[in-house]
């Protein structure tokens, strides 16, 4: 893979050597997890995006009901104190 050398202001690159360092790793190694990470906050927004479309469906939520007997009851707490 081939290098490559971006510009940033030296309070920038000094903020990223801080991060880093507080991670143990090296500026090159953090900013590559931190483009992944991103990447996946991505996919994961595109994801919860089109979950909430397909809750949206009309008659979706009695269906899943009906083929999977809906959600258990939720416990009921105890008013007494411990």
């Amino acid at each position: 893979m081939a290098d490559t050398t971006v510009k940033i202001d030296s309070e920038t690159r000094d903020r990223f050597a801080a991060i880093a360092a507080a991670h143990g790793k090296s500026v090159r190694s953090y900013l590559a997890d931190l483009a992944i990470e991103e990447e996946n906050q991505i996919k994961l927004g595109h994801a919860t995006a089109a979950f909430h479309e397909a809750i949206a469906r009309p008659g979706l939520l009695e269906a899943f009901d009906r083929e999977f007997g809906g959600l258990p009851d939720a416990p009921h707490s105890s008013s007494r104190a411990a």
